[in-house]
């Protein structure tokens, strides 16, 4: 008998993680009764009563795990860490609060059992806010276009991976994974399948602005080279528009001396344009820089407090 692995990532999540499990047992006991169930909860160093409620759901059931971080790592780390400690045939990632349907799964695995290795969702509309869903739309189209690698749009990582996709995740070995990225650029032949996102079951996102725009660098930064080039063109450029107006000014200058007042408006707008350019290019390279430097240091995805009805040792704080 085959064996499912469901990844289910946590933040104060007390309000969903016990209707999740529910919910997913109900599934597979009523479209997958032939398969074997094991739902893995990592949760990211929640301040409400997720915890407890997972301790609740492992005592009561030993097909369902649970990793607790020592501390919040971050919403690709974590995830992508409690993938590579999955031990099923394949594994499924998706989120606590529903937005995730649970009937995709089924559909899912049909096309697993066809061939594909990967298997992912396509937002094709959202319940969410509608200026955001545009916002993530226009993102999506521009790091589509400005990518050397094939970028998926809007996909957030909820898909089923084969076992052989997950052993590639294994030997990457990347301290910063974007797991969206790595579908695209390392992935088998995959199945996409549109569908619906619904509204949060219940809670608050803990995304924010900043969160979003960690993503987005992260993307950014990794999958493209447009913005080390784009500073290079204009550092260029306005270098070379800086020498003319110079030689201007000076042939100007030299010609009419007594009738030339060059002022200091000049100098001061161009300075400013000039220190504006530097800085914004500054911040940019800055980014590459930081994503460089995180990878370098080869810190651990995540290290654990406590796992939960593993046959390894519970308290084992583990990392790769």
């Amino acid at each position: 008998m085959k064996t499912i692995s469901i990844v289910v990532p946590c933040y104060n999540e007390e309000e969903n993680v016990e209707a999740m499990r529910n919910a997913l047992v109900e599934m597979f006991g009523r479209d997958l009764p032939e398969y074997r169930y094991e739902i893995l909860f990592i949760d990211n160093d929640s301040a409400d009563r997720t915890r407890e409620i997972l301790r609740k759901l492992c005592k009561a059931d030993k097909n369902v795990k649970a990793i607790f971080n020592a501390k919040n790592f971050g919403q690709f780390n974590s995830p992508y860490y409690a993938m590579l400690q999955t031990t099923g045939d394949c594994t499924v990632l998706m989120a606590a609060d529903f937005q995730d349907p649970v009937e995709m799964v089924p559909r899912y695995v049909k096309e697993w059992e066809n061939g594909y290795k990967i298997v992912i969702g396509i937002k094709k509309s959202s319940q969410e806010n509608k200026i955001m869903y545009w916002l993530r739309s226009c993102y999506y189209k521009t790091i589509k276009k400005l990518s050397d690698v094939e970028q998926i749009e809007h996909f957030t990582g909820f898909g089923l991976y084969d076992r052989k996709f997950i052993q590639v995740l294994r030997e990457l070995d990347d301290p910063t994974p974007f797991l969206r990225g790595i579908v695209a650029e390392l992935g088998f032949k995959r199945k996409e399948i549109p569908y619906e996102q619904p509204k949060r079951r219940a809670g608050k996102t803990s995304n924010n602005f900043y969160k979003l725009y960690d993503a987005a660098m992260l993307s950014f930064t990794s999958y493209t080279k447009v913005g080390l080039r784009l500073a290079t063109i204009c550092g260029s450029i306005c270098s070379a528009v800086s020498m003319v107006v110079a030689l201007i000014y000076l042939v100007m200058k030299l010609l009419y001396w007594d009738r030339f007042p060059a002022g200091m408006a000049p100098l001061l707008i161009g300075m400013c344009f000039l220190g504006s350019v530097q800085i914004f290019f500054i911040g940019l390279v800055g980014e590459y820089v930081l994503t460089i430097n995180s990878r370098m240091m080869k810190r651990p995805l995540v290290v654990e407090e406590e796992r939960l009805n593993f046959d390894t040792e519970e308290n084992a704080e583990e990392s790769l």
